[in-house]
């Protein structure tokens, strides 16, 4: 994988390009076939001269690339889908913001919290951060996770209640959670930082990347925080969570990759650290 460029500032001044200053922050999001979910969630969202919005498309072949130039993004289209983490980092590589925010199409940025991110990513720059995330009803989600140990993954699947207690990390109203990996929906950092990582693994088509990316930050002395002075409103929907056999194979295709990556995951802590 070709290593984004790096940022000579260091995160601390915005650079200019063209003649004009580089907005602070770059939303950066991955769409496939999802012009009525950016409709929904994009519409409101007021993006400022500090930031600026990348859309990567995934060779839709709905409008989504019209939808998301009309509501104010530059739009990058590919000529193939080239997965999640892929396109993620075509995205990083055509930024050059300090501070950097993958969101997915579903997510609603409230774009005035990027200060409550920014603030908590310089008071730990080896850091990954992501406000703490709600459903549409405005009942908590859990976007912070723990230790991504395979039983514990089976576990959640089949009796969510056995292992919500340590797996889900939640942050409340003013709190500051640590977390061993961020959902993909929406992670926040600084692009040097970013950058040092990668940031994603692009073996992974779907599935997985975020925990990859969230033990590579863990083992290179980075953290991950859920923030619960700032919530934004995602609206998930697991594709497997139905019968969709292609999506299945996806997601079993790269748990067999991350456990290949990181052994350790196989068996349970108690049984590992003897």
């Amino acid at each position: 994988m070709e290593r984004p460029r790096q940022d000579r500032t260091n995160g601390t001044r915005p650079r200019k390009a063209g003649g004009r200053t580089t907005p602070r922050w770059t939303l950066i999001t991955v769409s496939h076939n999802s012009a009525d979910t950016l409709e929904r969630y994009w519409t409101d969202v007021k993006l400022g001269p500090d930031v600026a919005w990348i859309v990567v498309d995934n060779n839709s072949t709905d409008d989504s690339c019209k939808v998301a130039k009309r509501l104010g993004a530059q739009v990058i289209s590919l000529e193939m889908n080239r997965g999640f983490g892929a396109a993620n980092n075509v995205g990083f590589q055509h930024s050059a913001s300090p501070y950097i925010c993958f969101a997915n199409p579903d997510v609603k940025p409230v774009v005035e919290d990027l200060r409550i991110l920014e603030a908590a990513i310089d008071a730990d720059p080896k850091s990954l951060v992501a406000p703490q995330l709600v459903n549409d009803d405005g009942t908590v989600q859990p976007n912070g996770r723990g230790e991504p140990r395979l039983w514990t993954k089976i576990l959640h699947r089949i009796s969510p209640e056995r292992v919500s207690h340590d797996f889900h990390r939640i942050a409340n109203d003013g709190e500051t959670v640590r977390a061993k990996w961020l959902t993909g929906a929406v992670v926040a950092g600084r692009r040097d930082w970013l950058s040092e990582l990668g940031p994603w693994d692009e073996r992974f088509f779907v599935y997985y990347e975020d925990a990859d990316l969230g033990i590579r930050c863990e083992l290179l002395n980075g953290r991950s925080f859920v923030l619960g002075s700032s919530r934004w409103v995602h609206g998930w929907k697991r594709a497997t969570s139905t019968l969709d056999i292609h999506m299945w194979k996806l997601e079993v295709d790269s748990m067999a990759k991350f456990y290949r990556k990181f052994p350790r995951y196989l068996l349970p802590a108690s049984i590992w650290r003897r």
